[in-house]
């Protein structure tokens, strides 16, 4: 199974730098690594560094082309669109590849459940 992401044009590969740093580049970031750490071939394209991966794929042609720029980011998988314009949340993924989606469980926050198992919640 292959997932490409053809980003918008970002300073670098992730998005991830500079002074201010967007928390849903980090996430996503984050969510392609634990992606590609079970197993799924990770492939991600930045239009200010590799415009010539975007000239190279119909459906990241085709997206531009009726879409805009609000086509981006552009999730493919096996070379069929499956997002547009935002980035998806790691359960979405791991549906996508194929993986068990991941439950969230009242021990995931720590002891006490997701607000410290006070009675306002």
């Amino acid at each position: 199974m292959k997932l490409e992401v053809f980003d918008p044009a970002m300073c670098c590969s992730t998005g991830v730098c500079g002074p201010s740093v967007d928390p849903d580049l980090a996430r996503f970031a984050g969510d392609l690594a634990w992606l590609s750490s079970q197993g799924v071939q990770v492939t991600r394209y930045n239009l200010a560094s590799e415009p010539q991966a975007f000239a190279d794929s119909e459906p990241a042609k085709t997206a531009l082309r009726e879409r805009g720029d609000d086509a981006l980011p552009l999730i493919l998988l096996d070379g069929r669109a499956v997002s547009f314009g935002v980035y998806p949340s790691r359960d979405a993924l791991a549906k996508w590849g194929g993986l068990q989606p991941l439950a969230i469980t009242p021990d995931a926050a720590g002891d006490g459940g997701c607000c410290g198992g006070g009675s306002s919640c």
